[in-house]
């Protein structure tokens, strides 16, 4: 590893933050007056998997961190931001393209795409946001001490509640199926979570696995008689769960979802996580790597910071797929979407 690069890196971004606070009154530009022009301006790449809206809302999240901080974006912050359309070598090429710039930190968003990055760049620091299981995907060495560059915020959602979920609103229900991307130990990580919960539940998961999204619509088909369908945060199926939607509804299946994102987008309900403060709580941690120089091989991976994960619930897409929700469960949702 070039180290000592990386180390320098950090202690300029540092006394350029430091510089910033001291011409703005504990920011970049808090007090809309001008900047110094002298202070370090940080450039940030961003390896971005693909375009769905929780993978967006993370990235957001992100920028949004830096910007609550003082930075103005373009001046004393730019973000290149890049995005492999959902294509592993894609991810590659970008993580690679980055290796050989002079950037002060780099954004992996997605498990494929921080698998890329923290291989392509050892010498500058790298966080990874929307990531489910990193130490099993090999991003780092453990959640407790990543090692290396590299660290970053987890969104291992709350898959057994989730599951839980179909119990409660389909007392008599025997079978749930998943459709997954092979290729993502994020969804087998999901998926194997869900097996154990549904198993102590009485359900059986029946699975179906995609190599890409153009085969989601058969995989979906291939599930059969189920009386529910779980939808885990997996990037393949999230760039077109309008697939799943359309089966869903078509059969009269209520779609059960990770996050709140996929509800918005058809699902019937979930107790998910928020991608857009995940990629908040990401940002913090990189302005503390760049801001005031910790070291991400001892900054442990992160959790999602909420004290419950929401209750979202859909109530077009439940008539739609056939599926009754209580008023009394209604009446306890943080959202409730007409």
């Amino acid at each position: 590893m070039r180290m000592n690069r990386w180390l320098a890196g950090i202690a300029a971004a540092a006394a350029g933050a430091l510089a910033l606070a001291g011409c703005a009154g504990g920011g970049a530009g808090n007090d809309g007056g001008s900047n110094d022009a002298s202070a370090k301006v940080l450039n940030i790449g961003i390896n971005q998997l693909l375009q769905h809206p929780a993978l967006d809302a993370a990235t957001e999240g992100f920028k949004k961190a830096f910007f609550d901080a003082g930075y103005i974006d373009g001046e004393t912050v730019k973000f290149d931001e890049q995005n492999a359309n959902g294509e592993q070598a894609t991810a590659v090429t970008i993580a690679n393209k980055f290796a050989g710039q002079d950037l002060d930190l780099v954004l992996a968003v997605a498990t494929p795409a921080a698998q890329a990055t923290a291989q392509a760049i050892t010498d500058i620091p790298v966080v990874f946001t929307a990531v489910t299981d990193p130490e099993a995907a090999g991003i780092v060495d453990s959640w407790e001490k990543p090692g290396a560059n590299v660290t970053g915020v987890s969104d291992l959602n709350p898959v057994a509640e989730q599951i839980g979920l179909v119990r409660k609103m389909i007392p008599d229900a025997k079978t749930v199926g998943v459709a997954y991307s092979s290729g993502e130990v994020n969804s087998a990580v999901q998926v194997a979570i869900a097996k154990e919960a549904a198993a102590d539940l009485g359900l059986t998961i029946k699975e179906a696995t995609i190599s890409n999204p153009s085969e989601l619509g058969q995989a979906v088909a291939s599930l059969g008689d189920v009386d529910a369908i779980w939808v885990p945060t997996d990037n393949g199926v999230g760039s077109a769960i309008e697939v799943v939607v359309q089966y869903a509804e078509k059969n009269k299946i209520p779609m059960f979802v990770a996050d709140a994102t996929q509800v918005e987008s058809g699902g019937v309900m979930t107790v998910g996580l928020d991608y857009s403060q995940i990629g908040y709580q990401t940002g913090q941690m990189a302005l503390d790597i760049l801001e005031n120089g910790k070291d991400p091989a001892s900054m442990p991976v992160e959790m999602p910071k909420a004290d419950a994960p929401p209750l979202t619930i859909n109530l077009g897409a439940a008539k739609r797929m056939g599926l009754e929700i209580p008023q009394s469960f209604i009446d306890t949702a943080d959202k409730v979407i007409e």
